[in-house]
């Protein structure tokens, strides 16, 4: 196959009174010049024009469905925001109580305080020392007092799980839990969560992408995310009944509300009076939108966890 021909690239930077000018040229009503100046001066106008798509009646041209305001994307910007923000707040608990329970069942089950520098614990060789490694890099840099002292004080050449696991990304705690070599281990972590261990280890890889994605800030709300999670078969009849069984091809199973109710019904579990979905609902409830454009059925407020 032929690469296509590449042109120069000939645009020039626009100053934000021209970009507002751009978006009005596209249809959209800015009553407040100034109002849109200051966002685009925050925001970026490569960023906040994203949130124009789903307002798009053409996107060769970007023209806009008459009557749509630049409130309206800005408002759509605020919602994706404030979510990503409340997804963080949920996954940090996630992740927390993971590693807690990681660093529990393995000290206890193979009675020591370093099963992580044992490598017959785990069944890939390669990823174990890859692992290692970045515990080790992350151990050389921390400046965490426990850590120093840890380092200092005892001989093993990285201090005990209980601790390193304070330093893992959910990146690497979602590896390092995959790669525990005997199943009943990870069945017995697993077991905490009430589901599979097929499933812990793949909504863990999942989360973490979606994790990094919202810690740098990239859009969520009507984003496909590439790596899919396997969805249980048994197990609690709440979370059975709240997930959307779609087909394997359904382009709907890369959007977001498997993942937001596979979230829920983890914080339900380890975080008892919670009021993460009473603030998702309000916040979705509170911008006006469209859950479709997220993956969600229609029906998804009378299903279980989310009633």
């Amino acid at each position: 196959m032929i690469p296509p021909v590449k042109i120069p690239f000939t645009k020039q930077p626009k100053s934000f009174a021209d970009q507002v000018q751009i978006l009005k040229s596209h249809g959209l009503n800015i009553p407040d010049q100034a109002k849109a100046e200051f966002y685009l001066s925050q925001l970026n106008y490569y960023r906040l024009a994203a949130y124009c798509l789903p307002f798009e009646q053409n996107h060769t041209s970007h023209k806009v469905i008459p009557g749509t305001s630049f409130d309206d994307v800005l408002n759509l910007y605020i919602f994706d925001r404030e979510l990503r923000l409340l997804l963080m707040d949920a996954i940090e608990r996630v992740e927390v109580s993971l590693r807690t329970q990681m660093a529990y069942h393995l000290s206890h089950r193979h009675n020591s305080a370093h099963p992580h520098l044992d490598s017959s614990l785990f069944q890939h060789g390669g990823r174990y020392q890859t692992g290692l490694r970045n515990l080790q890099n992350e151990v050389g840099k921390s400046n965490e007092d426990f850590i120093k002292h840890l380092t200092t004080k005892y001989q093993e050449t990285l201090p005990p799980i209980w601790a390193v696991v304070e330093l893992m990304t959910m990146g690497q705690l979602s590896k390092w839990f995959s790669n525990i070599k005997a199943r009943q281990d990870r069945i017995a972590i697993s077991h905490i969560y009430g589901i599979d261990e097929k499933v812990m280890s793949s909504f863990c890889e999942h989360i973490s992408l979606v994790r990094n994605m919202s810690a740098h800030h990239a859009r969520l709300w009507n984003r496909d995310i590439t790596k899919k999670m396997r969805l249980p078969t048994r197990g609690s009849g709440d979370l059975l009944n709240s997930l959307w069984l779609l087909p394997d091809t359904d382009r709907r199973l890369r959007k977001l509300y498997n993942t937001l109710t596979m979230t829920l019904y983890l914080m339900n579990v380890i975080a008892p009076g919670h009021q993460w979905k009473a603030r998702l609902k309000a916040l979705i409830t509170t911008h006006a939108i469209d859950t479709s454009k997220m993956g969600f059925p229609v029906d998804w407020e009378v299903r279980l966890l989310w009633a």
